[in-house]
């Protein structure tokens, strides 16, 4: 049977409420790693940042890895180079893309990771 959810009784502990607060980042930090985690849920996405991790694929090629239409994989590419994961370059009438991300993952990894190595 699970345990209480609540306390019976409404007390704080100052010093353990403020200690907590300090170990926040600023609201607008967590606002964009939730952002980003978000992005990152969506196995298509996902799919796309793993396939451009060893070259850069056009967006036609994207289209027959994923098995996705060209305006789907489009719309996922365009929210990925919104969050830095991704960049571009044209070469005529084709769009080639490559994973550009490593800063921006490795930031919400370091957040993530001293979330993990926490103990109680």
């Amino acid at each position: 049977m699970p345990g209480p959810v609540t306390c019976a009784e409404f007390c704080s502990d100052r010093r353990k409420v403020a200690a907590a607060r300090r170990r926040l980042p600023p609201r607008a930090a967590l606002k964009r790693q939730a952002a980003l985690l978000s992005l990152l849920a969506d196995p298509g996405r996902l799919s796309i940042l793993l396939a451009l991790s060893g070259d850069e694929l056009c967006v036609c090629d994207l289209s027959r890895v994923l098995g996705a239409s060209v305006s789907a994989v489009s719309h996922q590419l365009r929210l990925l180079r919104g969050a830095g994961l991704v960049s571009w370059r044209g070469q005529g009438k084709l769009v080639f893309y490559r994973y550009s991300g490593a800063a921006v993952l490795a930031g919400a990894l370091r957040g993530l990771s001293a979330l993990a190595g926490r103990t109680r």
